[in-house]
């Protein structure tokens, strides 16, 4: 269901642990999407930009629910900012390699209405 909602080209993107940092993937994964011409979102309580482009400290200061949450921080942060996610209504949840854990995973089945997508890089997957 994440891998369909990529397809569509209203979707948006809020990479969560975006970054500055070109040797990090969370800054890699967004100019890469971002050059696709999908509608990327920065988030990053450390930065006002990223890349030029304005960054959120948290998902709560976007301007909506974008479709889909792109993961790309520690698992204990992945676990924490998701629980957030749920409780604000996003529905679509990626955690890019390295950012799950069974915690996460365990926590995920027990929900409705979400749906999410661990073990794949969204780069790959977005191959506009």
């Amino acid at each position: 269901m994440v891998l369909k909602k990529l397809q569509d080209s209203n979707t948006s993107i809020a990479i969560v642990g975006a970054s500055n940092n070109s040797e990090k993937f969370g800054n890699q994964i967004y100019k890469d999407l971002r050059s696709k011409g999908f509608k990327v979102f920065p988030i990053n309580p450390k930065e006002k930009f990223i890349e030029g482009d304005k960054a959120y400290s948290s998902l709560s200061e976007l301007p909506n629910n974008e479709s889909i949450v792109n993961f790309v921080v520690p698992p204990k942060v992945a676990l924490s900012i998701a629980k957030e996610a749920f409780q604000l209504g996003f529905q679509y949840l990626w955690f890019q390699p390295g950012s799950e854990s069974k915690e996460l995973k365990d926590w995920l089945s027990t929900l409705e209405n979400i749906h999410s997508l661990t073990d794949s890089c969204i780069m790959v997957q977005a191959l506009n």
